[in-house]
């Protein structure tokens, strides 16, 4: 046994067997290793971050890490941007990052860099191994990294001659997962007390307190005692629908999101952080609550969430059989007429199937979804969560294989959309049940709204050169085709309708173009 074939058992005796990969020459004798593992699930991304992306959707839908294989420093250079977006959603991941054998260093070949200050940034834990008998160790050491709540990213760093020598001692004892930790009784004092002072008190809440269970505790506490209930901004994974807790989001723009708080005296913290602007605007507040608003930092993400809130719940007296409002499933109707963002909005919402997951990065023209879908049928929303884009397409890929029983609904803006655009060929490669919805208004549109929020004016010619997507126009139809992605164009709701209900009631991928 080679370390590349320990390294390969390690993973699979902690459960990680999905692998998404972009492999080169360093990683060939880890390639032979997972070669020899059916067990092992291997998914090729044509650009690393597409792999990066996909581990990211994966794992927040399955609730374990994925591994990702990439090559050296570039690329991992090229998986960055989503690798933050995965810390964002502090999601659980172990990077593989092939690197030259130890001895081939010294001569500074092409493809050397400094990949452990490349993943440093974007890894709570990065070890580079130094032999083939430290693998098992440091793989162990780099799954129980990955597995620690909340969900951490984990770089190991294997060099060639590390995978290809022979293994003296190969044993593997799988670790048990770190339990989270759990709020103070000091802490749950401190929260129920200011609740009960009748001040104006809202509860931000986000991770695991947004799955379902979280969610109807924080229910019933917000209709026992009249405090508010609203979602970070950006969050990894929210399950929303018919028969779950109805709750919206910290406003993106900073002008709607500090008149929605105005009135906030007091904001208790469940896994989220204190609402900020997502940029610095002259002349404007970057945080949105008044300065002598009381921030209480109740539970943090690295705990346990769901404890924490019926702890809360408990102290407050609010037994489990308290009343809480449950979305009710309502029958929209269908819109008709050209197609804009809200008609479809509106025709996901009253077509979405039982149990879809519905990934968005459809930015300024799909941010009204949620107004649109609180009564639809129960799914899950993933979102970007980091900022950085060009993770919608790659985030569904990892959703589907991680969920292949479930329709997958990715909301994706045109601009953002081109950045990962080989996701498609994974879609296709991987036969993944994915409907696509394609936003294309040609522009970066979203660009055009903030060259007027930072006071720098309205598009000229060489702004506008910059931000619009046109001579030539993106042709979408035409590129999922080429990538193996059957698609069609809507230019009215009526095609649109027509074309989603034809999307959702088969299997396999399909894209809409949806010009807006």
């Amino acid at each position: 046994m080679n370390g590349a074939d320990s390294l390969c058992d390690t993973l699979l005796a902690h459960e990680i067997d999905v692998c998404f990969a972009n492999p080169g020459t360093s990683e060939m004798h880890f390639v032979a290793a997972l070669d020899r593992k059916p067990e092992m699930r291997c998914v090729l991304g044509l650009f690393e971050g597409v792999v990066t992306g996909a581990a990211d959707g994966y794992a927040r839908m399955a609730d374990k890490p994925a591994a990702t294989l990439l090559h050296l420093g570039s690329g991992l250079g090229n998986g960055i941007a989503n690798l933050h977006n995965a810390r964002r959603a502090f999601t659980p991941m172990v990077n593989i990052i092939g690197d030259h054998a130890t001895y081939h260093l010294k001569y500074d070949a092409p493809l050397t860099s400094d990949i452990e200050a490349l993943a440093a940034p974007v890894s709570a834990w990065v070890r580079t191994t130094k032999n083939a008998n430290d693998v098992v160790l440091d793989a162990t050491e780099a799954i129980e990294v990955a597995w620690s709540a909340p969900g951490k990213i984990a770089t190991l760093i294997l060099p060639a001659d590390a995978a290809w020598n022979e293994v003296s001692d190969a044993k593997i004892i799988p670790r048990s997962r770190p339990k989270a930790a759990q709020v103070s009784e000091e802490a749950v004092r401190e929260a129920a007390n200011a609740i009960r002072s009748g001040k104006r008190t809202m509860l931000l809440l986000s991770g695991m307190a947004l799955r379902a269970e979280g969610l109807e505790i924080a229910g019933r506490i917000a209709q026992a005692t009249g405090v508010r209930i609203l979602a970070q901004q950006s969050n990894g994974r929210v399950q929303r629908g018919a028969g779950r807790v109805a709750i919206d989001r910290v406003k993106y723009r900073a002008e709607d999101a500090t008149a929605d708080l105005a009135d906030v005296e007091q904001m208790i913290l469940i896994g989220a952080r204190e609402p900020v602007a997502f940029f610095a605007y002259p002349y404007k507040p970057s945080t949105f609550l008044k300065p002598d608003t009381n921030i209480i930092e109740y539970a943090s993400n690295e705990m346990d969430l769901i404890h924490a809130l019926q702890w809360l719940a408990d102290e407050l007296g609010i037994p489990k059989t308290a009343p809480v409002t449950l979305n009710k499933r309502k029958k929209a109707l269908i819109p008709t007429g050209a197609l804009d963002s809200t008609k479809i909005a509106t025709i996901i919402g009253a077509m979405m199937p039982e149990q879809a997951i519905v990934v968005d990065e459809s930015i300024s023209s799909g941010r009204d979804f949620f107004n649109f879908t609180h009564d639809s049928a129960p799914h899950d929303f993933l979102q970007l969560t980091g900022g950085a884009i060009g993770i919608g397409l790659p985030l569904a890929t990892g959703a589907a294989i991680a969920c292949p029983d479930r329709k997958v609904i990715a909301l994706q803006a045109d601009g953002s959309g081109m950045y990962t655009l080989q996701a498609l060929w994974s879609h296709a490669r991987e036969e993944l049940d994915i409907v696509t919805v394609i936003f294309a208004n040609q522009r970066y549109a979203i660009l055009h709204n903030e060259l007027k929020n930072v006071g720098a004016g309205v598009a000229g010619r060489n702004a506008t050169h910059m931000l619009d997507l046109v001579n030539p126009t993106l042709d979408w139809v035409s590129l999922a085709k080429g990538m193996g992605v059957e698609a069609a164009r809507a230019t009215t709701a009526e095609e649109f309708a027509d074309l989603f209900a034809s999307a959702t009631a088969r299997k396999g991928p399909f894209l809409i173009e949806a010009m807006i």
